[in-house]
């Protein structure tokens, strides 16, 4: 379970350091992809299979679901640690989510997240702010 919020740097070579308590669950590898408000989702490759079925199994006849599968899969790229637990985040991936150098890696359960810094500043100020109507609209949900 990823769960958290840790500040990292990210190099001039577009080199991330993953927290260490992280790297357990993904030592068999993992799968980043373009997520949604302009942050990167980071899976296991187990997580990232079950999303994917999930992702095949849309109707291919509803132009949303093709788009949002698309963004999803053909964004994915598959990661490989290195020796100090770092991974690359390719150019393009770097780009869709603005990473400059300061980034936020955020634990949401099954997959990480990885925001610009000033992004998710941005982001958690508003959602805090609206922490109460979120929640109410969620109890339809079970939540």
């Amino acid at each position: 379970m990823f769960i958290g919020e840790y500040n990292h740097n990210l190099d001039s070579k577009g080199r991330l350091a993953i927290p260490a308590k992280f790297r357990v669950s993904l030592k068999k590898g993992a799968v980043v992809t373009k997520g949604l408000d302009n942050c990167l989702f980071l899976y296991s490759k187990e997580q990232w299979q079950k999303m994917a079925e999930k992702l095949a199994s849309l109707p291919t006849s509803q132009a949303k679901a093709r788009a949002f599968a698309r963004h999803m899969i053909a964004g994915a790229m598959d990661l490989e640690f290195d020796s100090q637990g770092r991974i690359t985040l390719p150019e393009y991936l770097r780009d869709f989510a603005d990473l400059d150098k300061k980034t936020i890696i955020a634990g949401l359960y099954n997959h990480l997240e990885i925001w610009d810094e000033g992004a998710w500043n941005k982001y958690k100020k508003q959602a805090e702010k609206n922490s109460n109507d979120i929640a109410e609209s969620l109890g339809d949900l079970g939540v």
